[in-house]
């Protein structure tokens, strides 16, 4: 066996963590250790050295013990309490000291060592017993003054209190404890010190019931240890004496139990208190009467008062008084979130605490700054007026309850709360640590090393004590402020807040009736999807019971709210049991006001959400509704695709992708995030990345795993190629192949019509999204000609055949997908064919004016209106498209800036280069827009093209909402459309038919 020298004293002491070990070791040679500090020779385990090293600091430690066993001498205890010190295993473990301690403590326990008790046998002390031994100080202070007795003896019990919280293995733990401790004990002094002012005043004091409410932290019971002591007084005459003297003589002895506390002795001061929440604040009386605080909150107070008396509490005086205030005002607590503003006020409220720290503190602040407790503070309690208002089980004054209830009804994620509130433990644990350090008041955290350290030893750090804490405090801070912006400024709570007491309460007879008010066509019906939602006692059902008082009225908002309820229902029942659903409802932005205002003003959208609820994510981040580029798109299909074994499902893959944006794109075009031409380019840029993945799909399943014989490419004609496309835009095109080298041209045709009728087919079926309708007819021959030729057959084609509308259907000719360098080959062939050098001869023009007559008389649907009909009809876009594209056939050719597929580019072109009269071009470019604006808000609103002004009035309520105006009838609608279109009309004929 090996054995091992003994460690020397010094050594052995600076191991474990003394500062100074030389001088450790000598006072651990002091006499008045003797008993207590083991062998001289080397260190113990579980000794006296090592119980120090415990300590936050533990030379502090030693040279505290030193001095306070050094007064226990002198003041000459019994035999048998000195042997307690040596014997009692507590006193051989003395609880650690604060952070710089012992100072405070030790400087107490030296000048009244008979407290020593107080410590080595702390025990938790009931709130009425705190108050006995407090009054009984005061009442028989020997040789003392009662001031002097009242300090002594509540110092002697905060003792105790510190000795509990830092021994404790867990100070997070115990802290709910100490707190309330702390408050109890403040409680108990107001208690005393209003019997000594009672004392001091004498047989006058009877003829006043004086109440002392404490508010703030001590009303809550969750005080610190050095801090104001904030407080309301109200009293009420003695039977027979007039108010008017009983309450002079009440602001006597409020005015002195002030003075009592604050005053600084010989024995010290304990608090200041602040009586600044009162009626008026300083300007205002510093006692009143219940009815005098009743009429001032009912007519004057502001809403932070409100706030403040949420954790109003008597605590001292006449008990029926200070019960008959709290009966008084704790119904317009609960009533306050309904005033106007008033979840803003709060918010300003908080944004004003933090203005008005100084500079130099701010990222210093424990309490007060950005991530501090003040941001949980305010949060808890903006969440339990806004809410408490219906639940009572929210009505709570101190803050780590509420914030319990706040979580168990659903109103706080669970994980967001248990943040919450072990930050908030370990905010007000490093709060309590550095107020114990000399028993002042601070919130700041130190700067100094040593003081840093000390304070994170004293928060269980012992490797790099003084960064770790800093660390721990920083990662708190982080946590709290970005779930106190999420929870504190959510839309919802304001919106809660506006609501009636019936209808926040959604009670059965309350809904039936609040749903007939709104404008629910079925508001039976409706009242089922309710009950289906809220019944039952699940966190789940509860979450909805907050949300839905508020989500009717976002649906009454539009034009079908029985449809956007049904729909929720729907995505609810799907989505319900999933972690981040309701979560994102409640918590996450204006997310719950857009799903509600989305899902009753389009069906489309409604549709698309009810086959992928998943979506409703997008709706939590501003960001969710930017329309993807076909790049990014492209990507993810590809992705999805990837991972399919066949291409039927690899197609389905990349269709869902196409289901979700679709979605994304609705709801940023409700949400008035997209003009006309983002959505015209958002909506190709989908088409267009769906069309090249189905051909990269089916290129591949046709060649089979071999070299493709040809190349081929999509071009987009009509709105596709102009970047226009619409939510019911077919997909017009033309199909053009390329043979590869050395691949013969019939095996390269076969191959490339059977890729082409593939990809046809599989965009056709139906899918998770709606069907895109592949068309080919503007090719060579129309229907009659094959769906793909090679780009030499075009060549000839074109060179020997091609008609003028051709030409014109060309225009609009933009390479979409597949083979990007055959796309550009193909407009370079078709370029002088659209683009004519010359422009058209009398002939073309005549018949280009003639086709366009052709298609006003045999194309318009039967039964359809002239004025009314979005594509055919009078001033609509067919009128628009034929002007524009006559200029381009004409002048395109020497003019390149008409070179454009895009129709308003070309024809503000025109009117700039004065081929178009600018008023003209106004008129036509307004009807463009409307038509394209009315047609897309009838898809949306709808679920299903539309062709023409809707002429039920609940359709066209619908649409004018989403183009932005007012709700109307069918009427308003149609008249507003005749009128731009009339307008429209005129310039079509003065510049169509203009030579």
């Amino acid at each position: 066996m090996s054995s091992r020298a003994p460690e020397s004293v010094p050594a052995g002491i600076a191991r474990l963590g003394f500062a100074d070990p030389r001088r450790a070791a000598g006072l651990l040679d002091d006499p008045v250790l003797e008993g207590l500090a083991g062998d001289p020779h080397r260190i113990e385990a579980g000794g006296l050295s090592e119980a120090l090293s415990r300590t936050a600091d533990p030379d502090a430690a030693l040279l505290g013990l030193v001095r306070v066993l050094e007064a226990v001498g002198e003041a000459g205890l019994r035999e048998e309490e000195g042997s307690a010190l040596t014997d009692d295993p507590l006193a051989r473990a003395p609880p650690p000291p604060p952070p710089r301690a012992p100072r405070a403590p030790a400087d107490h326990l030296v000048a009244h060592p008979e407290h020593w008790r107080a410590v080595t046998a702390a025990a938790p002390v009931a709130a009425e017993r705190r108050r006995e031994r407090l009054v009984a100080a005061v009442r028989t202070p020997g040789e003392l003054t009662p001031a002097d007795a009242l300090r002594i003896g509540y110092r002697e019990q905060l003792l105790g209190i510190a000795a509990l919280d830092l021994t404790a293995e867990d100070p997070l733990e115990v802290l709910p404890a100490t707190a309330e401790a702390l408050a109890d004990l403040a409680a108990a002094a107001l208690e005393a010190a209003l019997r000594v002012a009672g004392e001091e005043v004498g047989e006058e004091a009877d003829r006043t019931r004086l109440a002392v409410v404490a508010m703030g932290k001590t009303g809550g019971r969750e005080l610190n240890y050095i801090s104001d002591v904030d407080v309301i007084f109200v009293a009420e005459p003695a039977d027979g004496v007039p108010e008017e003297e009983a309450i002079a003589v009440a602001t006597d002895l409020a005015t002195r139990l002030m003075r009592l506390c604050s005053a600084s002795t010989g024995a010290g001061s304990l608090w200041q208190v602040d009586p600044a929440l009162r009626p008026e604040g300083k300007n205002g009386p510093l006692v009143r009467t219940v009815a005098s605080h009743r009429a001032y909150y009912e007519r004057w107070a502001k809403t932070w008062e409100f706030q403040a008396l949420l954790k109003a509490r008597p605590v001292a005086g006449d008990a029926e008084v200070g019960a008959a205030y709290c009966d008084a005002v704790q119904p317009m607590v609960w009533q306050a979130s309904s005033r106007e503003n008033f979840v803003a006020d709060v918010q300003a409220m908080r944004r004003r605490v933090e203005e008005h720290i100084p500079k130099a503190e701010a990222e210093r602040q424990i309490k007060l700054g950005a991530g501090g407790l003040r941001d949980v503070e305010f949060s808890v309690q903006l969440l339990q007026l806004v809410h408490g208002r219906a639940d009572e089980s929210l009505r709570t004054a101190t803050t780590l309850e509420g914030l319990a209830a706040l979580s168990a009804g659903g109103y706080v994620g669970r994980e967001d709360a248990a943040t919450l509130e072990t930050a908030y433990r370990s905010l007000r644990a490093l709060e309590h640590r550095i107020q114990l350090q000399r028993l002042r008041r601070t919130h700041l955290m130190p700067t100094a090393e040593a003081d840093l350290r000390r304070l994170g030893r004293a928060m269980g750090h012992r490797a790099s004590p003084a960064e770790a804490v800093q660390e721990q405090w920083r990662a708190r801070r982080r946590e709290v402020r970005r779930l106190h912006e999420r929870i504190f400024y959510r839309p919802l709570l304001s919106a809660v807040a506006r609501l009636s007491d019936q209808d926040v309460r959604l009670t059965p007879e309350a809904a039936r009736e609040r749903l007939s008010a709104l404008g629910f066509r079925d508001p039976a019906g409706a009242l089922r999807h309710l009950e289906a939602l809220t019944g039952g006692v699940s966190r789940r059902s509860a979450i909805q019971r907050q949300l839905l008082p508020v989500m009717l009225g976002w649906f009454a908002d539009e034009a079908d709210p029985d449809a956007g309820l049904l729909a929720f229902r729907k995505i609810s029942e799907e989505l319900g049991s999933t972690h981040w659903y309701l979560r994102l409802l409640r918590d996450e932005g204006s997310a719950a006001e857009r799903l509600a205002h989305t899902l009753a003003r389009s069906r489309y959208a409604a549709a698309l959400l009810e086959q992928a609820p998943e979506c409703v994510q997008f709706l939590g981040d501003s960001a969710g509704l930017t329309p993807r580029s076909r790049e990014d798109v492209l990507r993810r299909m590809r992705s999805a695709a990837g991972r399919k074994d066949d291409a039927e499902a690899a197609v389905l893959a990349a269709r869902t992708i196409r289901r979700s944006e679709l979605f994304r794109i609705a709801v940023a075009d409700l949400a008035g995030l997209l003009g006309p031409s983002e959505l015209g380019e958002a909506m190709t840029d989908l088409t267009s990345a769906l069309l090249e993945l189905a051909l990269e799909v089916c290129v591949r399943e046709v060649a089979g795993g071999a070299e493709p014989l040809t190349d081929v490419a999509v071009i987009g004609m009509g709105r596709l190629g102009g970047r226009e496309q619409g939510y019911g835009s077919d997909a017009d095109v033309l199909f053009v192949h390329e043979p590869v080298p050395g691949a013969e041209d019939g095996a390269a045709q076969a191959q490339a019509m059977e890729v082409v009728r593939r990809l046809i087919a599989l965009l056709g079926r139906t899918g998770p999204d709606p069907v895109l309708d592949v068309d080919a007819a503007l090719r060579p021959e129309g229907k009659n000609g094959p769906l793909v030729r090679s780009l030499a057959s075009y060549r000839e084609y074109y060179a020997r055949w091609s008609l003028v509308w051709e030409a014109q259907a060309l225009l609009r000719a933009t390479p979409v997908a597949g083979d990007p360098g055959l796309g550009e080959r193909f407009l370079a062939l078709i370029e002088p064919i659209r683009w004519p050098e010359g422009g058209l001869d009398a002939g073309q023009v005549r018949e280009i004016r003639t086709l366009k007559a052709r298609m006003e008389a045999e194309r318009l649907p039967r039964g359809a209106d002239r004025k009314t009909h979005f594509k055919l009809g009078h001033g609509g876009l067919s009128d628009v498209e034929w002007v524009v594209q006559l200029v381009q056939l004409r002048h395109a050719g020497r003019h390149p800036e008409l070179r454009t597929p895009s129709t308003l580019v070309a024809l503000d072109a025109a009117a700039g280069l004065g081929l178009v009269d600018a008023e003209h071009a106004s008129a036509l470019a307004a009807s463009w827009r409307l038509a394209t604006a009315m047609r897309n808000a009838g898809v949306l609103f709808r679920g299903k093209s539309v062709d023409s002004v809707p002429t039920y009035d609940r359709d066209a309520d619908g649409v004018a909402r989403i183009i932005g105006m007012e709700s109307g009838t069918a009427q308003d609608l149609a008249e507003r459309y005749r009128r731009v279109a009339r307008r429209a009309r005129a310039a079509f004929e003065a510049e169509f038919f203009d030579d």
